[in-house]
């Protein structure tokens, strides 16, 4: 195959959700999905917290708003229809002191703006009712927040995908974009280690924690187009089987400044285990080690709001990196979902800084693709 009418540069699960979207409309329409690794979500989309978001927290009119508050019921009707394991478990966002419970004030007026109209204010006997070893003066109940099983999902999406004709590539790994007259020419790295080409006239770049650097490939000066991407890794520990039993739903404390992530919290998983994190620790490159000293920080991150927790509770579990396009103190930074005809690249749809709430937003995003492609 030397030239197919659409490329889409890596299988996490927003790339694999736009597979799906665009070849639902035209199956057999010649697409590629081109992974570096042996098979799909290896990085981003398998490391989190696998939450299907209500859309609470982002500034009304970004991206990262509109695209939440839809992309959760299509993502609910999808786990429906396709017998994705998820359940709607409801989040609560606790608040002990004035000033948290002022940033709920901020927050309720902030979900409303957005479109999320299910919020309940919660006093302490009503957070008791639901949550009875939480200790908090004050709570937001989010009930169509929820959790899912983001492996299946994605194995549902490249079903879906494969079964429109779409072809998965795995094991090659992009090399080099030239753009041609009305093309573009794509190197790439066989499993043998050896390089071929491929044209392609459509280019969708879902690389995830590499999407800056395969928008620099293309000739985009990744610095002047402020698309250049922070590492930010997030760990996760998990607590004693006798701890999860004393919590039914999501806990969350108020979010962290200038929303550099939501802060630690209470995940409880489709499996029962008790989740807490993740933190928020920049590095120069992708690695997933956890530093055992930091169960002391999650312990006191939490503490406050889960009494029954004991220091030696946190064991290490998994981390996980995010493409943040906000860099250590900076201000909150929206998705980029862009056509690049403006940059003398028509066809070249870019989608950077894919992190919460990617996974949620993954079916919306790629309706916002099929979108910027038709136009």
């Amino acid at each position: 195959m030397d030239k197919v009418n659409t490329l889409i540069i890596g299988a996490g699960v927003i790339g694999l959700a736009v597979a799906a979207e665009l070849s639902a409309g035209s199956p057999g329409s010649y697409i590629v999905v081109m992974e570096q690794h042996e098979s799909f979500g290896r990085e981003t989309s398998s490391r989190n917290s696998e939450v299907i978001h209500a859309g609470i927290y982002y500034p009304r009119g970004t991206l990262k708003a509109r695209l939440c508050v839809e992309g959760k019921e299509l993502l609910y009707s999808l786990c429906e229809k396709w017998s994705v394991p998820y359940r709607r478990t409801g989040k609560l966002i606790v608040a002990n002191t004035p000033e948290e419970s002022a940033s709920l004030d901020d927050l309720l007026s902030q979900a409303v703006s957005n479109g999320v109209d299910d919020l309940e204010d919660l006093a302490p006997a009503q957070i008791s009712r639901l949550e009875p070893h939480i200790k908090a003066e004050r709570a937001l109940f989010s009930p169509s927040t929820g959790i899912l099983d983001s492996h299946t999902l994605m194995d549902r999406l490249e079903y879906l995908a494969q079964q429109n004709g779409v072809l998965m590539a795995y094991c090659h790994q992009v090399k080099d974009i030239e753009k041609l007259s009305d093309s573009y020419r794509i190197t790439f790295q066989n499993p043998d280690g050896s390089l071929d080409t491929i044209d392609c006239i459509n280019l969708v770049n879902s690389a995830g924690l590499q999407a800056d650097q395969v928008a620099s490939l293309a000739g985009i000066d990744i610095d002047q187009a402020a698309y250049r991407q922070h590492y930010c890794k997030g760990e996760y520990f998990s607590l004693p089987s006798s701890k999860a039993s004393l919590v039914n739903h999501l806990v969350y404390p108020p979010p962290l400044h200038e929303l550099t992530g939501l802060g630690i919290h209470l995940t409880k998983s489709l499996d029962g285990r008790l989740l807490l994190g993740p933190n928020t620790i920049y590095t120069d490159e992708p690695e997933y080690k956890i530093e055992l000293t930091h169960a002391a920080d999650f312990y006191s991150a939490v503490k406050p709001f889960f009494p029954f927790i004991e220091p030696n509770d946190p064991e290490p579990d998994m981390a996980g990196i995010r493409p943040k396009l906000s860099g250590p103190g900076e201000p909150f930074r929206d998705f980029i979902i862009t056509e690049e005809s403006s940059r003398g690249l028509p066809g070249l749809i870019n989608l950077l800084g894919m992190e919460s709430p990617g996974l949620t937003c993954c079916l919306s995003i790629a309706r916002q693709v099929r979108k910027l492609q038709s136009e």
